[in-house]
């Protein structure tokens, strides 16, 4: 049998996961790496981002995933493993936890395809259409602990104005032109709140600060993490618009979004939203409330094959895509491939850590604020498995990421910072 026959008939037959701890906090406090081999022997890797439970439950949720529905398949039937576990246990609507599973799967099926074929996966997808992408960070402090916060003496980068201007230069002095913060954490359960007059000044000095200290060097991008009342965003948006942000991200809770559009027709800013959706049909909600940019995360909104049709369904309502990442490097190659291949792409998260570089034998190229083109066949990454069983994750231990479970007053400043 020729190689071409062994590629076209190659059936997916293997699962691994990992679940491993990146020891900053930058990233979630855990990753869910997948691990795909056919029966002719060709590795595939993907990873699945925020499903919201320990990470060894979510690493048997993916393997239980994978045996009933995608092992034995052939990896070139995208679409029949998408509405298999799509349609899972009779569900058939949008599932964030199953997607989140199957996005990781999925990516590694993608990986596997572009090997088999001999190609970087994007060219499977339409093929190169920009010759680098652009990309953003968060302002992130020098040195952190587990949870992410600051242990040095540089300051509180997430709420102090003038030291998250001064980490604004760092990054635009690396190549950065864009850089995010959200000051009006912290972020609870609650849903929308009004936010205290104490944090609207905040926020409102911090974008401040910001713009003065980078001038017209770099797009600022404002995020909320969706704490607000759609009266309370358009408060801060009001504040928000003499320093010209490039968006304006989930100013209310993801499942309000109605509230989000009432929030877009009432502010020049470009509304932003999508990294807790999953599906074209919560996005297309999203389009159709009048979001201007929208922001899949491909470990969750479906993995590549649905976040493309995600961004196709954005050109029709002449909006943009900037793909969310804050997981490892698996996931963000992923989207750096989707990135490539998409006409209305706009920008893409980045994060540079040194684990994030460490867990793969040799990271895609980043230069001075873009990612240029993978040149390797399929995501062009290799998992350096000693790095992930060294960072080992504990049962039970903390989610990918959590909220404050306690009500936050929109009266007590002080109480609201100290939280």
């Amino acid at each position: 049998m020729s190689v071409y026959a062994l590629k076209k008939h190659m059936k997916l037959q293997a699962i691994k996961t990992y679940v491993t701890v990146p020891p900053t906090g930058i990233g979630g406090a855990f990753w869910v790496l997948v691990k795909l081999t056919t029966d002719n022997g060709i590795e595939g890797l993907g990873e699945c981002y925020g499903i919201p439970v320990s990470g060894d439950i979510a690493c048997r949720m993916v393997e239980d995933t994978f045996e009933r529905f995608i092992a034995g398949e052939d990896p070139h039937n995208v679409e029949t493993m998408f509405r298999r576990v799509y349609s899972a246990g009779f569900t058939q609507r949008p599932d964030i936890s199953m997607m989140g599973v199957f996005s990781g799967i999925e990516i590694a099926v993608w990986d596997i395809l572009g090997k088999a074929h001999g190609v970087p996966v994007y060219k499977l997808l339409g093929g190169r259409f920009h010759d680098r992408v652009r990309t953003y960070t968060y302002l992130y402090p020098l040195a952190v602990d587990s949870r992410g916060m600051p242990v040095d003496s540089t300051g509180d980068v997430y709420h102090d104005g003038d030291v998250a201007a001064e980490a604004a230069v760092r990054y635009v002095e690396m190549g950065f032109t864009a850089v995010k913060q959200d000051p009006a954490g912290p972020y609870s359960f609650q849903g929308g709140r009004e936010l205290s007059l104490h944090e609207l000044s905040r926020s409102e000095y911090n974008a401040r600060r910001i713009r003065e200290a980078v001038g017209d060097k770099a797009d600022i991008l404002f995020g909320t993490h969706g704490q607000m009342t759609t009266s309370s965003a358009i408060r801060l948006a009001k504040r928000l618009e003499p320093y010209d942000p490039l968006w304006f991200e989930e100013p209310c809770p993801p499942d309000q979004m109605e509230a989000i559009g009432r929030v877009a027709q009432f502010t020049s800013i470009p509304v932003a939203t999508g990294e807790r959706l999953t599906t074209k049909v919560e996005f297309h909600q999203a389009l159709k409330a009048g979001v201007a940019i929208l922001q899949p995360d491909i470990g969750r909104s479906g993995g590549i094959w649905e976040t493309k049709k995600i961004a196709t369904l954005a050109e029709v309502y002449n909006a943009q895509i900037a793909p969310h990442i804050y997981c490892g490097p698996i996931a963000h190659a992923a989207a750096t491939h989707l990135a490539f291949s998409c006409p209305n792409f706009l920008i893409l998260e980045t994060i540079q850590t040194e684990f994030h570089d460490t867990v793969v034998k040799k990271p895609l190229v980043w230069e001075a604020g873009y990612m240029l083109p993978p040149t390797e066949p399929g995501l062009g990454l290799e998992l350096n498995e000693d790095v992930v069983l060294a960072h080992p994750y504990t049962t039970g231990g903390r989610l990918h990421l959590e909220m404050c479970q306690v009500p936050l007053p929109s009266d007590n400043a002080k109480i609201i910072t100290e939280l």
